[in-house]
């Protein structure tokens, strides 16, 4: 099997620990089925600019027809009662074939969450009750639907109070961690694992309590303004963090979240006492400089 190809090249970063990595598609593409724009006439592929890229016409909707990429450069063409004829009837119920344990389900399988609510006072019953039957056996629904003349895998989960549904990916569509160079099965060594294990704990909180927020969101906005106001827009390059050994990386992250979660240590009581006998002191020293001295009388 041919090795993936890397789409981003980038750091994973945590407090000191800086770690290179190159991120791969997990989503294999070729198990899902996408139409090419065809130019009825020529079968040339067609561009957004609505050119043909074969005999670099301009075509109109008219003029066009779906193709299915099958060789490079080789369509096999669908007219739009080939695809009429695909399509499934829609019966707006959810199927849910079974229930398994959450653990089971693998996150790369998850693609787009939904809220599930009540229809009405007499299904919030019924509803409210497969939401805590859920909550307490600690599994998840699995079904299909039909939506849009396509037919989807779903999976529904407590969440609070009520129901959250997830539109599921085919398993056949995810691809193999293995495939992935350079992911060897090898062992930890052991003080590197206690190191990495104590920096994970020491950096262990809420997820609320984590700033995430979207930077790139707010950039734009900000830019928007900038222009709005006709400022200049000036570009700052982000330095690259230094890849160091990761033993000292581990231990000196170590020290740092220690220290940012220390508390202030309270003054000793013998340090008070000093501390208010030198107050006291300088206090009379001052005194005794401010009073003005009687002069003798004649």
């Amino acid at each position: 099997m041919p090795q993936l190809r890397s789409i981003w090249k980038g750091h994973i970063r945590f407090s000191l620990v800086t770690i290179p990595i190159r991120i791969y598609n997990a989503v294999d593409t070729a198990q899902s089925i996408s139409f090419n724009q065809i130019h009825k006439e020529c079968h040339g592929r067609v561009g957004y600019d609505k050119r043909c890229k074969k005999c670099d016409q301009q075509v109109s909707n008219d003029d066009l027809v779906k193709g299915y990429q099958h060789e490079p450069d080789q369509y096999v063409i669908f007219e739009k009662d080939d695809l009429e004829k695909l399509k499934i009837k829609s019966t707006k119920v959810i199927e849910i074939e079974g229930f398994v344990d959450a653990s089971e389900i693998h996150p790369t399988l998850f693609d787009a969450p939904y809220f599930a609510g009540p229809d009405g006072d007499v299904a919030a019953k019924t509803y409210g009750l497969l939401s805590a039957a859920l909550k307490d056996s600690g599994k998840m629904g699995v079904g299909k639907v039909v939506l849009r003349d396509r037919e989807d895998i779903v999976m529904i989960a407590p969440h609070g109070d009520g129901i959250l549904l997830y539109k599921m990916r085919y398993p056949k569509e995810i691809r193999k961690i293995d495939d992935v160079p350079l992911v060897e099965k090898v062992k930890a060594d052991k003080e590197e694992l206690k190191l990495a294990k104590s920096l994970v704990d020491s950096m262990t909180t809420k997820l609320d309590k984590l700033k995430l927020e979207n930077k790139y969101g707010d950039a734009v906005r900000d830019m928007i303004q900038a222009k709005v106001d006709g400022k200049e827009i000036v570009a700052v390059e982000e330095e690259e963090k230094e890849v160091v050994d990761i033993m000292t990386a581990l231990k000196q992250s170590i020290e740092q979240a220690k220290g940012s979660k220390r508390p202030m240590t309270k003054a000793k009581a013998k340090d008070k006492k000093s501390s208010s006998k030198t107050k006291a002191k300088t206090k009379t020293k001052a005194k005794a400089k401010t009073t003005p001295r009687k002069r003798k009388s004649a």
